[in-house]
């Protein structure tokens, strides 16, 4: 990423991103103003907007490094050294899912993902629809290539929704128990020979 004059971002500006982004991850994006989020990271409004050049664009980027972890954690997954089946590969995202340090997280997701559909044209733009794609690559690279044609793609999408209904679900709730069981029913209907 570059910053708003179109130069590589510098160590300070590296900094205060890594800054912001701790604070809207438990505070969250839509209410956020320059003038608390900058008093929180010791820095100031024009010095945010210096580097960034709007409020947008450090949505901008603050969305590109939640981005960074989703794709961290799905880089992990593919890279696992016994690459599982569709479902048990399903069951570990689920336990990543259902971790408690990764609320924060997952809730900042769920507001970037709903304000990417409700203002497409906004910071929050293509953000949803890539992070179907970044999870659903990730399922395919667990099915065998036979399950790869419309029915691998049905199954595949059919799991991310499970998944995604349950996190949904558990970060309203934060009933772990319950929404894990739910996803092993549905995990386990899905398991070719149920």
């Amino acid at each position: 990423m570059t910053s708003a004059a179109g130069r590589a971002p510098s160590a300070r500006q590296d900094e205060l991103l890594e800054l912001a982004y701790q604070y809207v991850l438990t505070r969250g994006l839509a209410d956020m103003s320059l003038r608390p989020l900058a008093k929180a990271i010791g820095s100031s409004p024009r010095v945010l907007l210096f580097l960034y050049g709007s409020k947008d664009n450090l949505i901008r980027a603050l969305l590109e490094r939640a981005r960074a972890d989703e794709l961290a954690a799905v880089a992990a997954f593919g890279e696992a050294d016994s690459p599982a089946g569709l479902i048990d590969s399903a069951r570990q995202v689920w336990h990543w899912l259902s971790a408690e340090s990764h609320r924060h997280l997952l809730g900042l997701w769920v507001e970037a993902y709903a304000r990417s559909l409700a203002d497409p044209d906004g910071p929050w733009a293509g953000f949803a629809a890539q992070t179907v794609q970044d999870w659903l690559g990730l399922l395919a690279s667990r099915q065998p290539p036979r399950r790869r044609g419309r029915a691998g793609t049905a199954e595949r999408t059919a799991v991310l929704a499970v998944l995604r209904g349950a996190m949904l679900d558990l970060l309203a709730t934060g009933d772990v128990a319950r929404t894990s069981r739910a996803v092993d029913l549905v995990l386990q209907a899905l398991r070719p020979g149920s």
